[in-house]
């Protein structure tokens, strides 16, 4: 169990430090934090948390983005995910990452997302993202 446990350690530990990982922030009537990982050169899956003035509004999001256009200043992406807890349901997003300065870990980025379930929602957003380059 040890040897498996040490294994799963070493495999986590592994996957990290050669990923590309991206932080963001999403600004809107809904705003949100992301998290993602870029898988090759064309997939970007992440993990969204949402909340407005009160914890208990928390919602969670998954989509799996893919990049249609990219150069060195820009990815332009739309996708698909789910949403539980408040507005529950389908999640179309289309964005645009903007990369402005030399160094290309500091981007803007804008979102617009139609939510289909309960309620159908509209979302824009605009906010800032963070890539940890590997060097």
């Amino acid at each position: 169990m040890k040897k498996i446990l040490f294994l799963a350690f070493f495999g986590l530990i592994s996957t990290a430090s050669f990923a590309q990982w991206t932080v963001s922030y999403h600004q809107s009537n809904l705003p949100f934090l992301g998290v993602n990982k870029q898988l090759g050169e064309k997939w970007l899956p992440e993990f969204r948390v949402g909340t407005d003035n009160f914890i208990d509004n928390v919602s969670l999001e998954l989509v799996i983005n893919h990049i249609f256009y990219k150069n060195d200043r820009i990815d332009f992406y739309g996708g698909l995910g789910g949403r539980i807890q408040s507005f529950e349901g389908l999640v179309i997003p289309v964005g645009l990452n903007i990369y402005p300065f030399e160094r290309k870990d500091f981007g803007l980025h804008i979102e617009a997302a139609q939510f289909i379930g309960e309620g159908n929602i509209f979302r824009g957003s605009f906010g800032i993202r963070y890539r940890f380059l590997k060097e």
